[in-house]
């Protein structure tokens, strides 16, 4: 579907939580996050994710406006101007757009796999995942409601 994929934290999270985390798998070839993402998601990553530091200098620069893993990402997207960030963070997507990085968040990862045809029903998962603390606009989720219900 896409070159390298940079996961930020709360995509990991929300996607291990609610049993999808394979998802990323069958979607993306290649697929990063950095140490600090790494230490922020707590578990154990699966072997198909690879771990991909940035340099300490861009990580700080970033890391002076936003958590230690959305400035990993975003330096490593940086890094990498081919790349694909998943970040749902609105501060962290900010900054990831002022570095004309190429981002999307987690919802929208899911609706792209749903439309390639990785998966029948991305619905469910939203679900899933606001259910289990996923933040999401009370708009955003009565519109995809909308469309689920045509």
């Amino acid at each position: 579907m896409s070159k390298i994929v940079i996961v930020d934290t709360s995509c990991l999270i929300s996607l291990s939580n609610s049993n999808s985390l394979d998802l990323l798998k069958s979607a993306y070839s290649e697929i990063y996050v950095t140490q600090e993402i790494q230490a922020e998601f707590n578990e154990k990553l699966p072997i198909w994710i690879n771990v991909l530091n940035p340099s300490k200098k861009k990580v700080d620069e970033f890391s002076k406006i936003l958590d230690l893993g959305e400035a990993s990402a975003i330096a490593l997207a940086t890094e990498n101007p081919e790349s694909l960030l998943i970040i749902d963070e609105a501060k962290g997507r900010k900054i990831a757009k002022e570095q004309n990085i190429n981002i999307i968040g987690t919802i929208v990862f899911l609706l792209k796999i749903q439309k390639s045809g990785v998966i029948k029903d991305a619905f469910p998962i939203i679900i899933r995942i606001v259910n289990n603390g996923f933040r999401i606009s009370t708009a955003l989720l009565n519109k995809l409601i909308e469309f689920y219900n045509k």
